[in-house]
């Protein structure tokens, strides 16, 4: 009954928060949303885990100044939701999408990280080029919660968002059967996956997408999304990487390429996610 309470209060802050953001313009939601988050979100006890995670993770770096920059971004990719498609059609430079349009009518894995506001991943290439992604993701414990993102990320049923569960497995043999799009978010810890190194600590990492690209012999397309001012994106699809090696090669080439990304934009990476068993990360600089 309390959990039933909580739900309902939390998504009706969520309506009201995304009706208010939803009545402004983009640019100026995702500014107040950018206030808000670098306001509150220091405040909050997760900060001490991003902290930790930014310390170990990239000792030299400006600690601080990374922490309030990933609380300011993820403040405006939540204020962002309700202009979703506007943004992904006007807002975001898409540099690559030939490597998206040559797999049009074939299955294809594409894998981004949670930077900037990767929302816009599947929801770009599908309104500036047709390309469909139906990306793979956590449902939220609150099905409330999820029902009204799910609006906001479907384009009206033209995408179709994978849970992650035994039906969402099928789904997804399904859909690569079909020939289609499937997109990953893979900075997630698995506690069953495989152990790989990420920034030079043992993170767990799910193989799944590399185990799927190599079974249905599909192209593995690394997705970069950055925040390149404001309200504005690029989104740089790279070419293929080669599958035709061992899954953990693959899995520390699709890990370093992703560290590389995170390096070049810090404050856009949400480092709130447990990636690390060890709250001390090793260093090799």
């Amino acid at each position: 009954m309390l959990k039933k309470l909580g739900y309902g209060v939390e998504t009706l802050l969520i309506l009201i928060l995304f009706g208010f953001f939803k009545i402004m313009p983009a640019a100026l939601a995702s500014n107040i949303g950018g206030l808000i988050g670098r306001t509150i979100g220091p405040r909050l006890a997760a900060s001490r885990k991003a902290l930790r995670n930014i310390q170990n993770a990239l000792p030299e770096a400006n600690h601080d100044k990374i922490l309030m920059g990933m609380w300011e971004n993820l403040g405006r990719t939540f204020a962002e939701y309700p202009h979703l498609n506007k943004l992904a059609k006007h807002n975001v430079e898409i540099i690559g999408a030939e490597h998206l349009l040559n797999t049009k009518d074939n299955a294809a894995i594409i894998f981004a990280a949670h930077l900037a506001n990767w929302e816009l991943c599947p929801l770009a290439p599908a309104l500036q080029h047709e390309s469909i992604t139906h990306s793979i993701y956590r449902a939220p414990n609150n099905p409330l919660a999820d029902r009204i993102l799910m609006r906001c990320r479907n384009l009206g049923g033209k995408i179709s968002p994978i849970p992650k569960s035994k039906s969402g497995t099928r789904q997804i043999v399904k859909r690569l059967q079909n020939k289609e799009h499937l997109g990953f978010l893979i900075d997630q810890k698995y506690n069953e996956g495989v152990s790989v190194p990420f920034f030079h600590a043992p993170a767990m990492a799910s193989p799944a997408y590399i185990q799927l690209a190599q079974k249905f012999k599909c192209p593995l397309i690394p997705a970069q999304i950055e925040r390149t001012n404001g309200a504005n994106f690029r989104l740089t699809v790279h070419p293929p990487i080669d599958t035709n090696k061992d899954e953990e090669a693959l899995l520390l080439e699709t890990h370093q390429t992703m560290e590389n990304w995170i390096k070049s934009n810090p404050e856009q990476w949400l480092w709130l996610h447990r990636r690390w068993d060890s709250a001390k990360l090793e260093n090799e600089a």
